[in-house]
This record gives structure tokens, C-alpha cells and sequence, in this order.
């Protein structure tokens, strides 16, 4: 077996080492301030003429912070009351609960006009009135830094870890668990951007460890998670070339190593695996109006154990944006990867997805976004395709700098076919989520 924890202590000292470099290194305010006006001006990559409804200032209804030395502190509360008509995510005998969450957190981010520096805490506590076994408290963890060396180049790098509850509603979830399924999640990045004249060169190596608790059924057998316990260690490169000042062609290849701790068994063969993704695509600006980003190319995954055939063919994702008005943002997506499955007798699957999404300012403080997602999971070993639709209507109300308040309707319907169909469910979930931010 592969030794993942040396990949993640190596690649979270190089991440420490990127942020404690950037805070080391000393700043001068007013002549960073127009070296960065000047490489505002000369970016041939630059995507910033047209602003979405999400993106737009508003200083009114801005958290200032707290400041500290050369830091500024950003404490925030958020509660959620929320009705499931579905708490469980099942077919038949639907359950419905209300359910109560508390969301404190605390980011702490540098005030300097080069280099950058961000440490976070958060946390979710999650409290149902008639089911218990249905309460969780989540948790991360982790920083983020970039250092500036030279006009056009910086290193970035951060680190993460997590204490998670996987959802009722995900595919790979154990749907005979009392209780659902929790896990830690460590991650770390390092990665470097180099941009001069009309080329940007750029890469990233991350590296991402999980660790799954198991789990029971309600007649106390153990569900044994131990075959999902994985590292992913990944690494990207990209090179980009403008053409004009609004749009570059790119060619991408990511490599990834998928280790799974446990050995070969007869029920689960160990699901360690192989692959890449080649994309070539283009990056563009359409004056205010418009811009995106679309790529399409080969992905493939090879398994180590020949249980598990190869998944491997059409390649491909896409984002556009779309500004009709000041006010409006309409964006598309769509994307076809490779994904980890966690359920006996498959490895992985080819998911395809593609979404829509439409953010209306209807007044300076009052945002309404509606969004929809389609995809579809064909797994790879076993005789099963997931079709699964999300769809959402929000309001976000702006009451001053430090409270706001949205209400959230949102729908999940997820189908499954085939001779090892997974479970058919669906779930309207209706909330308010209250915030308090300084």
C-alpha cells in the first residue's frame, strides 16, 4: 500500500511553507498599488468587464470585520429552521422532521496590499425534533495563502481537515444505517501561476485523505466502511494563450492516483485505480455581455484489479455567463467526470451534469436566485444508472452590514435503473436561514 500520509504531511509542509513565506515577506503599500494597476491593465487574461449579481459590491451591506494588527477578523452566525418532508431519503413510509441548525464561524484573512493570507473555522450543528439518530455536528478547519514573487507570478497553497456526515441523499451513502455516516476529510494544495505577455502557465498538486467511521443498522450488525478509506493524490497542469485581450485557446492534463487502504476481498476488491484527463478549450469575453470558459478532450481511469473495468471516453466541461442586464446574471454549466463510487461490487462511475442557474438583484438588497441541475451516473461493474434532478428558489434580504435572511424551497427526485438499482427517492426541503455577520 501506497504511504498517503507522507503525501499529505508533504504537501501540507509545502502549503505552510507558501503561507508562512507570504507573511514573512515585507510590503510597500503605495508602490504594490500601482504595480497591481499596471498588471490590471496588461492581463491578457483578465475577465472582469462584465459583473454578476453575486459579485457586485455593496459596501452598505458589508461585514467590516474586526481588525487586528495587519489582519481583519470576520466573525458570522448563521441559523437554519428547516422543514424535510423526507428525512431519510426513502421511497416508501416517507418520515418528515424539522430540523435546527446552528452555523458559527470565524475567518481571520491579512490586510496587505501584496501577499495573502486566510485562516477559517466553522462549524454545523444539526438538531431534528422527532429523530435523533438524525443529529450531527460537522466541522472544518484549515488556511489558505498566496505569495507574490514577481509582477505576473505567485505561489499558492492551504490546507484543510474536516469532520463531515455524509448526507441521506448521497448515492454512496448505506441506506440500512441507523445513523448516517460520518468521516474526516484531510486535504493540501500547493500551486503556481506564471503569466508574461500573451502566455500563462500554471499548476496545481493536491492531495485529499478520507477516513469513514462505520456504521450500524438499526439491528446492530456493522456496516463496514473501511474499503471506502482513500487517498487521491492529483496533479494539473494548464498553458494558456491569448489571442486577443478577451480570449485564449488552453490545453489541460491532470494525472491522478486513487489508494485505497483496504486489501482485496471477496465481497469488495480493493478499488485503487489510475487516470487522466487531456481537455484543450477556450477562455473568452464578450464585452460586458458575456464570458466563459468550455473544454472538452478524454478522460480515463484504469482499476487495478480486473473486477473493475476501465472507464474511459468523451471528456468535457463548460461554464457561461451571461449579464442581459445590470441586474441579471444567467449562468449555464456542464461537466462529465470520473467519481469515486462507495458501494459493494463498483469502483466508480462517469457522471454526467449540466445546470442552469438565474440571479435577480430586484432591489439593492434583496437578491432571488432559481437553479436547476440534471445528471446522470452510469457505474462501472455493476448493472445500475442514477438520474438525479435538484432544483432550488431562493430570496437573500439585506437588512444592514451585520443581519440578513433567506428563504430557501428546493427539490431533489433521484431515479435508479438497472439489476442493482440504488434506492428512489424524493425530498422538498423548505427553510430560513437567519445571519449575523460583523
Amino acid at each position: 500500500m501506497r504511504n498517503k500520509s507522507s503525501q499529505v504531511f508533504l504537501l501540507a509542509s509545502a502549503a505552510s511553507f507558501v503561507i508562512v513565506g507570504a507573511a514573512a515577506v515585507s510590503t510597500d503599500a503605495a508602490a504594490q498599488s500601482v504595480r497591481a494597476a499596471q498588471d490590471r491593465s496588461a492581463d491578457m487574461f483578465a475577465r472582469d468587464r462584465g459583473v454578476g449579481v453575486r459579485e457586485r459590491p455593496r459596501p452598505d451591506y458589508e461585514a467590516l470585520g474586526i481588525p487586528s494588527g495587519g489582519f481583519v477578523i470576520f466573525p458570522k452566525l448563521q441559523v437554519d429552521a428547516e422543514y424535510n418532508d423526507n428525512i431519510f431519503a426513502v421511497d416508501t413510509d416517507k418520515q418528515d422532521d424539522v430540523v435546527f441548525r446552528i452555523r458559527p464561524e470565524i475567518v481571520a484573512q491579512s490586510d496587505w496590499s501584496r501577499h495573502y493570507i486566510q485562516a477559517y473555522g466553522r462549524s454545523t450543528i444539526s438538531q431534528n425534533v422527532d429523530f435523533d439518530s438524525e443529529n450531527t455536528t460537522d466541522w472544518t478547519v484549515g488556511t489558505t495563502g498566496r505569495l507574490d514573487i514577481v509582477r505576473g507570478s505567485n505561489l499558492t497553497g492551504g490546507a484543510e481537515f474536516a469532520h463531515v456526515t455524509e448526507p441521506r441523499t448521497s448515492t454512496n451513502t448505506a441506506q440500512t444505517a441507523e445513523n448516517p455516516i460520518e468521516f474526516d476529510m484531510a486535504s493540501a494544495y500547493v500551486g503556481a501561476v506564471r503569466s508574461k505577455g500573451r502566455v500563462r502557465l500554471s499548476g496545481r498538486a493536491d492531495v485529499r485523505s478520507f477516513d469513514y467511521e462505520d456504521g450500524r443498522t438499526t439491528a446492530g450488525a456493522v456496516i463496514d466502511q473501511s474499503d471506502r478509506d482513500r487517498s487521491i493524490f492529483n496533479v494539473a497542469g494548464r498553458m494558456d494563450y491569448a489571442i486577443s485581450p478577451a480570449t485564449a485557446v488552453f490545453g489541460q492534463v491532470s494525472l491522478n492516483e486513487r489508494d485505497y487502504d483496504s486489501d482485496a476481498s471477496s465481497t469488495t476488491p480493493a478499488r485503487d485505480s489510475s487516470g487522466y484527463e487531456a481537455l484543450v478549450g477556450v477562455n473568452f469575453e464578450l464585452g460586458a455581455v458575456s464570458r466563459g470558459e468550455i473544454a472538452a478532450g478524454y478522460i480515463s481511469q484504469s482499476f487495478d484489479d480486473a473486477a473493475y473495468t476501465d472507464i474511459d471516453g468523451f471528456g468535457g466541461r463548460a461554464q457561461l455567463e451571461w449579464f442581459p442586464t445590470e441586474l441579471t446574471t444567467v449562468t449555464a454549466s456542464v461537466s462529465r467526470t470520473v467519481q469515486d463510487a462507495g458501494i459493494i461490487g463498483a469502483a466508480g462511475y462517469l457522471s454526467t451534469e449540466v445546470g442552469g442557474k438565474i440571479d435577480h438583484e430586484l432591489l439593492r438588497n434583496l437578491i432571488l436566485t432559481a437553479q436547476v441541475t440534471y445528471s446522470e451516473d452510469d457505474y462501472n461493474g455493476i448493472d445500475r444508472d442514477d438520474q438525479r434532478l435538484n432544483a432550488s428558489v431562493s430570496g437573500t434580504y439585506l437588512i444592514n452590514r451585520h443581519y440578513g435572511v433567506t428563504t430557501t424551497l428546493a427539490y431533489i427526485d433521484q431515479a435508479s435503473d438497472g439489476a442493482l438499482s440504488g434506492p428512489n427517492y424524493d425530498v422538498m426541503r423548505m427553510y430560513v436561514s437567519l445571519v449575523a455577520q460583523f
